[in-house]
């Protein structure tokens, strides 16, 4: 007697958001891209409509945020350790989860079509691990899971699943912030998608100029403007006469450049990609003033090379910026940090950037500040900017530095600050935004003067 034949399968058919969805997830996840370069290139190359292009959008980056509580949700149903799990149908089950529970997809579509798409990038047997699993959590709402979680009675740990935040970063916040409340406060904002913040450039854009097309003026910045819609379809973005720039990088350049009017020659020296520089050079060319820009990375100094007014760029290391034996009036070194300032834009840091890393950066922005001063001029300005609210990056490395260099004094930039900052947005004469109080990036600005 012959044995039945075994089941057969139809070809799996993933709907084309989806798909694409799942291999930015998993480049990003399991190979170190970044998000922010390679949504927007696959977007671009792919023949999705508009609509569906916003759905991918949403569910790449929404994903990525959350993430975090989205495992815990799906280790519940789980029958093997999540972490035990194969990295590629975690990654499709946080997709099904975020259809779920943060998009408006009915339950049975978010699953059919999650498990569809597990079926071509898994395989059958573990789309029928994936469907059971997601079966399972969609039999609880939302408000189910978090009733459940906030149960936890330890602060750190539900605000880590609740909010989908490492504790090492919450911690963090909770050492310049005080008290939980606040803390809670802003992990909510990160997970907040920003709206496209566009700047101008003066010289080639005013302020008005985006508010014609249709932009709604920054509250702080007297350069940008909010816009819903794509910046790449705009002539001004095209054209190169404005560009995407968050507002709390916007005050890092104004407040500098207001510091530093006085002073012959500006050197931007970490410049990649070119937000502060193009800014920066625009302002530089309207008051006379020599600019230049340094960044270490070739792509990126051409990507600088694109956007600002006139002025060298070169690619020397930041920390022997002496070689190129020249001195400057007034330096911004905008350093390399852990970037726990700008989660809701650049999500997959949460779940990339380690407490080891944080050890390694303050020491090269340590390296960097010391290089800096030493081809500062006498009665020059140095300004130090990270975006990152973290203790180590920011006041902590003032102080060290002021102790390094008691040559340096610092400026107090309230004056320069719209008035609306001067109470929330300066801690002992810095520049210390907020993205729950301020609606900006968490962008952080000590400048210093070299007494003569």
């Amino acid at each position: 007697m012959s044995n039945p034949p075994g089941k057969k399968f139809s070809a799996p058919r993933p709907d084309a958001p989806r798909l694409l969805a799942y291999d930015v997830l998993h480049e990003v996840n399991r190979n170190g891209g970044y998000s922010n370069l390679l949504l927007p290139k696959a977007l671009a190359q792919s023949s999705l409509e508009d609509r569906d292009k916003g759905f991918a959008t949403e569910l790449v980056y929404g994903t990525l945020r959350m993430q975090g509580r989205h495992d815990w949700i799906l280790s519940q149903a789980s029958d093997r350790p999540w972490n035990e799990v194969d990295p590629a149908l975690v990654d499709v089950a946080r997709l099904g989860a975020h259809q779920l529970f943060e998009m408006r997809v009915p339950t049975h579509a978010a699953v059919s079509a999650t498990v569809e798409l597990g079926r071509k990038v898994l395989g059958e047997s573990k789309a029928s691990f994936l469907n059971a699993i997601l079966r399972k959590i969609s039999q609880k709402s939302l408000d189910d899971y978090v009733s459940q979680i906030s149960s936890i009675k330890d602060g750190f740990e539900r605000l880590e699943i609740l909010h989908s935040h490492p504790q090492w970063i919450i911690t963090a916040y909770m050492d310049q912030l005080g008290n939980l409340e606040e803390v809670e406060q802003l992990l909510i904002a990160n997970n907040i998608a920003p709206r496209p913040t566009l700047v101008s450039w003066p010289g080639l854009s005013s302020q008005q100029d985006l508010l014609d097309i249709g932009a709604t003026a920054t509250h702080f910045s007297p350069y940008g403007a909010v816009f819903d819609g794509s910046p790449a379809s705009l002539d001004l973005i095209i054209s190169r006469k404005a560009g995407v720039q968050d507002e709390g990088s916007q005050l890092v350049a104004d407040v500098f450049s207001k510091i530093s009017q006085d002073q012959q020659s500006w050197l931007d020296l970490c410049a990649g990609p070119g937000g502060k520089a193009a800014l920066l050079s625009a302002l530089a060319k309207r008051d006379s003033i020599d600019f230049a820009a340094n960044e270490i990375s070739e792509v990126r100094a051409k990507l600088v090379s694109q956007v600002v007014q006139g002025g060298a760029v070169t690619t020397v290391d930041a920390r022997e910026i002496d070689s190129l034996g020249k001195t400057f009036g007034a330096i911004l070194a905008d350093v390399p940090c852990t970037g726990l300032g700008a989660l809701r834009r650049r999500p997959e840091v949460r779940w990339r950037r380690t407490v080891a890393d944080l050890k390694a950066l303050v020491i090269l922005q340590s390296e960097i500040i010391d290089a800096a001063v030493k081809v500062l001029a006498p009665g020059g300005i140095f300004g130090y900017a990270t975006c990152s609210p973290h203790l180590s990056e920011t006041r902590i490395a003032v102080s060290e530095t002021l102790r390094r260099h008691p040559d340096l004094e610092v400026v107090d930039v309230s004056p320069y600050l719209h008035q609306d900052l001067r109470s929330t947005g300066v801690d002992r004469g810095s520049m210390t935004l907020w993205t729950h109080r301020h609606g900006t990036d968490a962008m952080f600005l000590s400048v210093m003067r070299k007494k003569k």
